[in-house]
């Protein structure tokens, strides 16, 4: 694989990072929640789902995935299921509005480090979009006969990592204005919006 190559898919891949989606939210959920140690943790999941499913298209899984009508529509509604349940949680915390004090919050769930990192990795392994993004973007990047395995692994990971970055920056924002993040109104605020807009990606995968 030439570098020019690797430099077009690269600016491909910053957009398509770039792009906000349900990972995006449950990010910022977590880091707002559980401070930047839960941040961190919900990253983490994320980055493993994001790794995992680049694997599967990289080694040719993903397609029998996306062919396999009944496990892909198995998988898709399992994601619609899973935003709609994180929609809900959010909904509630806005409606109800009892936030404790950031840090007695942070101090309070630090023993939920796994779900945290279980949120994250089920948001982005339970959403079929990020497996249709490899299997559309990779192949046009691929020559049969001369790339490689390792070569279609570095492109999928490159996503990954770069999605990653992009986490950590926003919890490294998150972390700088907790102070003004955690008033009781912008809390409520933030995840009112943050359930309506999963209830719209989740609505959106539903009916693809």
């Amino acid at each position: 694989m030439s570098w020019g190559s690797y430099g077009a898919y690269l600016g491909i891949a910053v957009l398509l990072v770039l792009a906000p989606g349900p990972d995006t939210l449950v990010l910022l959920r977590n880091a707002l929640a559980g401070g930047r140690r839960g941040g961190l943790l919900a990253c983490a999941g994320i980055l493993s789902g994001n790794l995992l499913q680049g694997s599967a298209a990289a080694f040719g899984l993903g397609v029998l995935v996306a062919s396999s009508r009944p496990l892909f529509e198995t998988l898709r509604w399992a994601g619609v299921v899973y935003l709609l349940f994180l929609a809900v949680q959010a909904l509630r915390g806005a409606w109800r509005g009892d936030y404790a004090a950031f840090t007695e919050l942070v101090e309070r769930r630090r023993g939920q480090g796994f779900r945290r990192f279980r949120e994250g990795f089920l948001s982005n392994v339970t959403n079929p979009k990020v497996l249709v993004m490899y299997l559309s973007v990779l192949p046009q990047f691929l020559v049969p006969g001369v790339t490689t395995t390792a070569d279609a692994l570095l492109l999928a990971y490159t996503v990954g990592v770069l999605g990653a970055v992009w986490l950590l920056a926003l919890v490294f924002v998150v972390h700088r204005v907790r102070a003004w993040l955690g008033r009781r109104r912008v809390r409520r605020t933030i995840d009112a919006v943050t359930g309506t807009a999963l209830v719209g990606f989740g609505l959106a995968l539903a009916v693809e």
